[in-house]
């Protein structure tokens, strides 16, 4: 079996979505003569994992093998209904690499965009935009260590944008040109691509290969590649590469969407079967030498932007499990015990003195070279002893003294809860849901199985799951801490240096432990707000079909039943509120808003609430927008008149207890030392006081203005809102009613009497954008080699529908001909963007900004690039099919909007506060549609005057001139 790298491994061993395919009891041996079958011809290898494996595959899927090797899977789903995904893998990726080809898997996946012989170069991209799929969120691909991944999104169901799609995939597989000349435009780009990679963390991660796997492959084929080979690298190199792994029996076409089977494998076989076969797949390459036995070793890594961590680790040799039954079940048993161990970790960081940001316990794979199991330690600057030494003390009395039955039922309520909503939404699960497992069984030989045969194995095994059988899975699995490598992180070392950390681990270890006390379940404390609230006014919106519910304590419920997701239920709550309350006197009033959940309910910790709430879909949670406090999230119709009952008691009953201020300090310094650690952080620290004149409100206050926040300062802000301000709930989904109506009624609306409506706050209102139309310089102390640009222009607010589309339009043009520009013809930028942000608070108040990471030594160029771009917007009419390709992908985002929860959920938010949000949404097509080319001249003239920009430059320290 192939294993999930370390990362993924870890999150899937440590999530309840883990058990999603929980094991049944191992199978009897076989008999002798069963295990010494008579010679024969061998078998011809199997060309799916499930082959080989006791696990029953989903029905669903449709695999497939062409005569040239090339395989395929296909499943006809209709969620989001007519859409479909494409996926192409190419199972090599940068371990396949010889030394003088590092990165050119990476600089080939480019190349995909750049001509083949049925494509010119250049076209692939707007023959896509054309059909409404916008270049990156709709069409990408991506270079990991073993594997090449083309992703097309397809916003339509129609068979000629499949033969498109599938054209194109083609073209990829075999047909690309690699011209010299398109290698020298491109290579920019990916040189572009690797500079704004680098940066501190790379270089982290580079340490920690380096002390870990020193002699690892991996560690020298990072898929970003050298700048030694990218600067040298030639066609001719490239196209070896693509020829000696562009091969299809090393390629896998993935196909999920709203098409028939029949259609998409006649369509799969009209364009693949002639791709004519070059030889066998490559042999995967090891990932490895680990010295599994390393041991004793200690490394110190420092970086100014670097938040203290400390890991502990031991190596272990890699074991081939395949995805069997056995298998399944023991991974289940292990990784709820690991679980447990991490929700302890998670209690201490979230009590009172907490020792430690932080911590998380867990073994996985590094690729199929070693096992590693860690213990990793986020602490305060200067508190890593601390953390180390609860941490080791958390973890050594787990593994000495196992779990109480309190804690396993806790991780059993959310592993049922998990497969239970899992086969109730089934019939929508997404696109991507499918895509992703097809992938998974190609890339990691985990067989994808159904919702029903998961759960009902989960049932089988829960007998099974005790307190001792997870406990000894999980210290059977996890390599033994004995003589562990330990890695430091941070900017300032630690006291007593290498032999400080040992010597805190030692004492960790020997700390006193006991067996942990089972102190049984907890109930939730809040059920009875009073007589439920009587409805006063309930109308539908005839066009879209909301339900619009007042209740008359003035609470506002909109409701619309829909069943784009089976099973779920999406809300949105708004209370009046929100950071209109900040004033220039008061700037940060209300900021600690987003920390109250850390505080608990008035009965309930927050830790104890993630106890109380196990085994439901219940969110508990409070943020801060511009003009309300917010929460939103998901849930399910068994689960509705809990998640209210939560939010009711959020409001009527909010803990503020000390430890959620205390979580939030820990965070202060170190956002206050990373300021300047890169481009995008130096400007953010500066762009709201520079573009406001220095309106407290918009500016950033003081470190010391963070540490004197506290929750007796908040609840005297806004303590009154909670109890008094206007309400709005919105809900949607796969709901009764008649159910949802009486759960909300119970709950709001039994509150005591709300405000009426959200308080304007006008006085607040007023945002202006400085006159001072400069040039800023501003340094960073990240890669010497980093810098950024960004232009501002005031615009105006949204409350025009027609101007907001137009900006909105401009900035997608702009975007396309930044794309051209610096990227494909200059090769100064990989990313640059654009952006119109229409104030939907501040009247009057708006954005438009270009932004542009380049090298240092590239600002004056780009900035000249950019003045040129302008003035050819402001100099007359654009070409219509530019137009068009910005226009289609946003028209086919709109057309899909109301296929998923989220769009209906965001037209119902605060939909009675500001009806006008149906008749913005149902006229945006046509409004669209009637946009010309004469419209984003004028909008160019209008608001992008190059003496109108407040300009941004940012580079690094020693680059800066006076």
């Amino acid at each position: 079996m192939r294993n999930f790298p370390l990362a993924a491994r870890l999150l899937l061993a440590l999530s309840p979505l883990a058990f999603t395919t929980a094991l049944a009891a191992q199978d009897a041996a076989p008999t002798a003569a069963e295990a010494a079958p008579a010679a024969e011809s061998p078998a011809p290898a199997p060309v799916w994992p499930f082959e080989a494996s006791d696990l029953p595959v989903d029905p669903g899927y449709v695999f497939g093998q062409l005569p040239n090797g090339m395989r395929y899977v296909i499943r006809q789903n209709a969620t989001p209904a007519g859409t479909a995904l494409v996926r192409m893998r190419i199972a090599s990726g940068a371990l396949e690499e010889t030394d003088s080809e590092r990165g050119l898997s990476h600089f080939l996946e480019h190349m995909a965009f750049n001509g083949s012989k049925g494509v010119p170069e250049g076209e692939m991209v707007k023959l896509l935009e054309r059909e409404g799929l916008a270049f990156g969120a709709d069409t990408n691909a991506s270079t990991s260590f073993d594997e090449i991944t083309y992703l097309l999104n397809l916003p339509r169901n129609d068979e000629a944008l499949l033969g498109t799609a599938l054209m194109l995939m083609r073209e990829t597989a075999s047909e690309l040109t690699i011209s010299e000349e398109a290698v020298a435009r491109e290579r920019g780009v990916i040189l572009a691509e690797r500079r704004d990679r680098s940066g501190f963390q790379l270089r982290n991660y580079e340490d920690n290969v380096a002390f870990l796997a020193p002699q690892a492959r991996y560690g020298r084929r990072l898929p970003i590649g050298t700048a030694e080979v990218l600067e040298n690298a030639t066609a001719a190199q490239i196209r070896a590469l693509y020829e000696r792994t562009y091969r299809p029996a090393n390629t896998v076409l993935v196909v999920v969407g709203d098409y028939p089977v029949a259609v998409v494998e006649a369509a799969i076989r009209a364009r693949f079967a002639d791709w004519v076969p070059a030889g066998p797949a490559p042999v995967q390459p090891d990932a490895g030498p680990i010295d599994v036995e390393l041991k004793a070793k200690t490394d110190i890594y420092l970086d100014p932007a670097l938040s203290e961590s400390v890991t502990i680790s031991r190596l272990a040799p890699w074991r081939e499990e395949p995805d069997t039954r056995a298998n399944r079940r023991q991974d289940a048993l292990r990784s709820i015990g690991y679980a447990i161990v991490n929700r302890r970790l998670a209690r201490l960081a979230r009590g009172a003195d907490a020792p430690f940001r932080g911590a998380s316990y867990g073994t996985g794979d590094i690729f199929e070279a070693a096992r590693i199991t860690s213990l990793t330690v986020s602490s305060v600057d200067g508190e890593w002893k601390k953390g180390v030494l609860a941490a080791t003390r958390e973890v050594n009395q787990a593994l000495t003294y196992g779990f109480t039955r309190a804690e396993l039922d806790e991780q059993l309520a959310n592993i049922r809860t998990s497969l239970e909503n899992g086969v109730k939404a089934a019939d929508t699960r997404g696109n991507a849901v499918f895509a992703g497992a097809a992938l998974a069984l190609v890339s990691d030989e985990r067989v994808p199985t159904t919702p029903d045969w998961a759960l009902a194995e989960f049932e089988n095994l829960a007998p099974a799951i005790t307190p001792e059988a997870v406990w000894q899975a999980m210290r059977e699995d996890a390599a033994p801490f004995a003589e562990p490598l330990i890695r430091f992180e941070g900017r300032a070392a630690p006291e007593g240096g290498e032999a400080g950390l040992q010597a805190a681990f030692d004492e960790g270890l020997a700390l006193a432990i006991a067996a942990p006390v089972d102190n049984g379940p907890l109930a939730f404390g809040y059920s009875d707000f009073g007589a439920a609230g009587a409805v006063v006014s309930d109308t539908v919106e005839p066009r879209l079909g909301f339900r619009q519910i007042r209740f008359a304590n003035g609470v506002k419920l909109t409701l619309r039943k829909t069943d784009v997701r089976k099973d779920r239920i999406a809300f949105a709550l708004a209370v009046d509120g929100g950071e209109l309350m900040n004033t220039r006197e008061n700037p940060l009033a209300v900021y600690l808003a987003n920390a109250l959940p850390s505080g608990g309910l008035g009965k309930h910790s927050q830790d104890e609430l993630a106890s109380v709430l196990a085994g439901r879909s219940v969110t508990f949670g409070l943020g801060s927008d511009t003009d309300a406090f917010t929460a939103s999230a998901t849930t399910t119709p068994r689960d509705l008149a809990l998640q209210l009952q939560v939010l009711a008691a959020t409001l009527t009953d909010p803990g503020y207890r000390p430890e959620g201020v205390e979580r939030f300090r820990k965070n202060i310094d170190n956002f206050f030392n990373t300021l300047d650690s890169t481009p995008d952080r130096a400007l953010g620290a500066v762009t709201g006081a520079i573009l406001s004149d220095n309106d407290p409100r918009f500016s950033l206050q003081p470190r010391e203005a963070f540490f004197a926040l506290d929750f007796v300062q908040l609840r005297a802000a806004m303590a009154d809102r909670l109890t008094k301000g206007a309400i709005e709930i919105a809900l949607v989904g796969d709901l009764d009613e008649d159910a949802a109506i009486a759960a909300v009624a119970a709950t709001l609306g039994a509150l005591p009497a709300r405000e009426a409506a959200f308080n304007p706050r006008s006085e607040n209102r007023s945002r202006s954008f400085t006159p001072s139309r400069s040039e800023h310089r501003i340094t960073h102390k990240g890669e010497p080699d980093q810098a950024l640009l960004q232009w501002w222009w005031p615009t105006t607010d949204d409350s025009d529908l027609a101007e907001t589309l137009r900006l909105d339009l401009l900035s997608r043009i702009v975007r396309l001909e930044l794309t051209d520009r610096l990227r494909e013809k200059l090769g100064q930028a990989y990313g640059p963007s654009a952006g119109s942000q229409p104030s939907h608070h501040y009247p009057g108040y708006g954005n438009f900004i270009i932004s542009a990471s380049v090298a240092a030594d590239k600002t004056a160029a780009t900035q000249e690039a950019v003045a040129t771009l302008i003035a050819d917007l402001r100099a007359g009419p654009l070409d219509p099919d530019l137009i068009e390709r910005a226009r289609k992908p946003f028209l086919e985002e709109h057309g899909n909007v109301l296929k998923d929860l989220g769009g209906w959920l965001a037209l119902a938010a605060r939909a009675q506060s500001e009806p006008q949000r149906y008749e913005r949404f149902l006229a945006v097509p046509e409004v669209t549609a009637a946009i010309t080319p004469e419209d984003i001249h004028r909008m160019a003239l209008k608001y992008l005057a190059p003496e109108a920009a407040v300009r941004f430059v940012v580079v690094p320290e020693a680059a800066a001139a006076p």
